[in-house]
């Protein structure tokens, strides 16, 4: 029954993830530094969304090295028009000061692109994930742990999705790079 349900859970993330593109809408959250960050005060930049926790034990720290690895490749190629936005799913936890600390557990090259928000419910984070990103989030039961996507999000300048990849595994680091370099330039 347990293997069932992973499966569904799976399908659905799935099945989510393929569904088209959209807009994305406003928010108002605190960062890691505690700043409040809006989809306003990221209107005229492209960004790259996604959505970790700091206890989780899967798939975010290879996400969070995998997001690392994509600014290492836009600084080597000069692209400096860019944010890097992670949604934490599990805000309970993840105080901005919580949220700094798990940031600087990575090699991260500039931390002045990097968001990690918080300040919401948990039922928030489940319904914008949803609305916006097409991607799931849930408690799992058994654990302390949350289950979500692991897709990677390229947001145009006026807040649309344009793209979503593979955040955990076989991620398209030059594909990322050059879709942004399109977005930069339109």
């Amino acid at each position: 029954m347990k293997k069932l349900m992973g499966i569904a859970v799976i399908a659905l993330v799935l099945f989510l993830a393929a569904c088209g593109d959209s807009s994305i809408e406003d928010f108002s959250h605190t960062d890691q530094r505690g700043e409040e960050i809006s989809l306003e005060s990221l209107k005229g930049t492209p960004w790259l969304a996604t959505f970790v926790f700091t206890n989780c034990t899967t798939v975010c720290p290879p996400m969070t090295f995998n997001m690392v690895s994509i600014q290492e490749a836009l600084l080597e190629q000069g692209i400096e028009e860019y944010k890097i936005v992670a949604f934490s799913v599990d805000p309970g936890t993840d105080k901005p000061a919580v949220l700094a600390d798990y940031l600087g557990k990575f090699n991260v090259p500039d931390e002045s692109k990097w968001h990690l928000l918080t300040g919401y419910s948990q039922d928030y984070i489940a319904e914008y994930a949803k609305d916006n990103f097409k991607s799931f989030v849930k408690n799992d039961p058994s654990s302390n742990q949350v289950v979500h996507g692991t897709s990677f999000y390229l947001i145009d300048k006026n807040g649309e999705v344009a793209h979503n990849y593979d955040g955990y595994s076989d991620v398209p680091v030059e594909e990322i790079v050059e879709d942004l370099k399109v977005l930069i330039d339109k």
